[in-house]
């Protein structure tokens, strides 16, 4: 729902990947960001109204976005989609971050565009590891991404995640995502991504940035 910038691109990308995809909007001028390629099905009217989420096939739904301008559109039609017609997979998209950790506890899955957007200007703004890649909703869990320092280059993963009591998710080497197992040995060049509970980042920053106990 909703054919905008987001929604237009999200239904491109979405049939290049060969997914069949319906797209709805109220203004009927709103498809050609679409493009004359676009083999979809276009349908014009308002994103949570039942019987025009049935012209858009919503019952052969497998997934179901909600990316129009508002958020009271999106939260309704995001709502019918999961509650009236059991599509599980569901995102809607929301402007007040406030709101959008609401329906995340209700189990509606959301991109909270404004935060999301200023957490992206953040990270390229302050120093590496100011803040995280990636927080979860609940503020639990972040991602770090970091680059090997001199003073683990050579030593095993699995020892780095012993003493700093994160993990390593996967590493970037020479332009390869590798996931590492217990006979892993770290690499100057690498770029680590750890997962990590909030509280335990500044233990895992200074094993970090200390190097490795003596055995």
């Amino acid at each position: 729902m909703g054919c905008g910038r987001v929604g237009s691109t999200l239904a491109r990308s979405l049939e290049d990947r060969n997914h069949t995809v319906s797209i709805v909007d109220s203004n009927p001028d709103a498809f050609r960001r679409l493009g004359p390629s676009f083999a979809g099905t276009k349908v014009t009217g308002i994103g949570f109204d039942r019987g025009v989420l049935e012209r858009a096939g919503v019952d052969k739904a497998d997934a179901f976005a909600a990316v129009s301008s508002g958020d009271n559109s999106n939260i309704i039609a995001a709502r019918v989609a999961r509650e009236q017609f059991g599509i599980q997979q569901v995102v809607a998209r929301i402007y007040d971050p406030g709101r959008a950790e609401v329906y995340q506890r209700l189990g509606i899955t959301t991109v909270a565009t404004v935060k999301w957007t200023a957490d992206q200007v953040l990270r390229r703004l302050l120093p590496v590891g100011a803040e995280p890649d990636f927080r979860d909703p609940s503020g639990t869990i972040r991602v770090d991404s970091l680059p090997a320092t001199d003073a683990w280059a050579g030593q095993r993963t699995v020892k780095f995640q012993e003493q700093s009591g994160c993990r390593i998710a996967w590493i970037d080497r020479l332009g390869e995502g590798i996931l590492p197992n217990r006979e892993s040995v770290i690499q100057e060049g690498d770029l680590l991504h750890l997962v990590m509970r909030e509280e335990r980042a500044e233990h895992v920053y200074h094993v970090f940035n200390e190097g490795p106990e003596a055995d």
